[in-house]
């Protein structure tokens, strides 16, 4: 499938494009060429790209009846919810919102871990991927600030605090960060301002994420490099556009059952008390997204240790496409590698659960089990199994994996008759 070169028919349309070419830009993407057998894992990144627009708008207006001052702010929350026409709907979309965002954004990442899809020439692609990731754990650390509960005061105040271990600096990115010698009112505003700035940010570097995917193209998931011009490709649009939305609503209708019928059951019930510095909650901890990295910076006895593990277990990511020796993309025909990459979803997996229990007995074991796994699969096993690992066969095409079988035609024909022969028995 090629992708024809356009030409606007009118000459108004031709003198726009001249001079903002929006339309040519918009038949390139939706005539851009896609390999065909892309299966409903690349479904996500339209997924994420709908609920970060979703996330913008809810947030946008959340703003206009949000008060950023410690005293007024948890009233305010509360006045959203019972005062403003559908406040309560707007609010537990962009809450359940960021949920749905970050488990879509799991599933990519994971996504990409499997197909290799970090890999040359798409290592632009991998860190603009992991960059835009970053923005959406900080944008969200704030969000969870905003509401000025127990949870939010004591989740800021562990989490900023963390800065202080930092030698020499970590004293004065607190005291900024705080804005002053506490969490207080200039804390909030500038959670507050950060918060509604990041999205924007994000909006900008999904397009540069966009752009980088359309220098080398999709990925697929048998691994190998597909010719733009071949049988081998179609138009991403009605066809992948229409898969897309068939994946989009099937997550949507997921995203709304959380709404409407257990919205608050992926957030902490200790958020619906008013921020009190007096009293300390049980057991502070933050949203399930960010559990991994808080088991990770509470299985380290350090607390400057904990503080470098943490960062250095997401910044590790960045490395993957130079840590990652194989020249095989697909784990399809990576047969130990496949082994190793469940272990690997399955530890953290565990690091989640690790990271809402307290950070005592077997859970502060497991934890450490689970973060010397996450490193030792990035620095060691990853590059000693790309050199030494036996991969399968690559086919030279897409299509070789179903050509390579028995003729599929005549054993479906076979199937057929032996079907016919034996109804035809049934009816004598």
């Amino acid at each position: 499938m090629s992708e024809d070169k356009y030409v606007p028919e009118s000459k108004l349309a031709q003198w726009f494009d001249s001079r903002l070419p929006l339309l040519t830009l918009s038949h390139h993407l939706r005539g851009y060429p896609t390999p065909k057998n892309l299966n409903y894992w690349w479904t996500f990144g339209g997924i994420l790209t709908f609920f970060l627009i979703v996330q913008i708008v809810t947030g946008i207006i959340l703003a206009m009846h949000y008060v950023a001052h410690v005293d007024l702010a948890f009233n305010s929350i509360e006045h959203i919810m019972r005062n403003v026409n559908y406040g309560w709907l707007i609010r537990y979309v962009h809450a359940n919102g960021s949920s749905m965002f970050f488990l879509a954004v799991y599933i990519h990442i994971f996504r990409g871990l499997y197909y290799g899809s970090h890999k040359p020439p798409r290592e632009m692609i991998w860190i603009t991927g992991l960059i835009i990731y970053l923005l959406m754990m900080a944008t969200a650390f704030m969000g969870y600030t905003l509401p000025w509960g127990q949870m939010s005061f004591w989740a800021a105040t562990v989490v900023s605090n963390l800065f202080g271990a930092i030698p020499l600096i970590g004293e004065n990115i607190t005291a900024w960060l705080w804005g002053g010698y506490s969490l207080d009112n200039p804390t909030l505003n500038r959670f507050y301002s950060l918060h509604y700035l990041f999205p924007f940010l994000i909006f900008a570097l999904v397009i540069l994420h966009i752009w980088a995917l359309h220098v080398p193209g999709n990925n697929n998931p048998i691994g190998i490099d597909v010719k733009k011009n071949s049988k081998e490709t179609m138009s991403f649009h009605p066809y992948m556009v229409m898969k897309d939305l068939l994946a989009m609503l099937v997550f949507i209708l997921i995203f709304f059952g959380f709404v409407f019928y257990a919205p608050n059951f992926l957030g902490h019930p200790d958020n619906y008390i008013p921020a009190n510095p007096l009293v300390t909650p049980e057991h502070i901890v933050p949203e399930w997204y960010l559990l991994p990295f808080y088991a990770i910076l509470r299985a380290i006895p350090s607390k400057l240790g904990g503080v470098i593990f943490m960062f250095a277990s997401i910044f590790i990511l960045i490395l993957l496409p130079w840590l990652d020796s194989s020249k095989v993309r697909s784990a399809a025909f990576r047969p130990l590698y496949k082994k190793f990459y469940w272990v690997l979803v399955a530890m953290v997996i565990l690091l989640g659960y690790l990271g809402a229990k307290p950070p005592e007995g077997i859970y502060v074991i497991l934890a450490r089990i689970a973060t010397t796994y996450y490193f030792i699969h990035f620095l060691i096993i990853l590059p000693v199994l790309g050199r030494y690992e036996k991969t399968d066969p690559l086919p030279t095409s897409i299509f070789d994996p179903v050509l390579d079988e028995p003729n599929i035609v005549d054993k479906f024909k076979k199937t057929a008759g032996e079907y016919e022969g034996e109804k035809v028995d049934t009816f004598k």
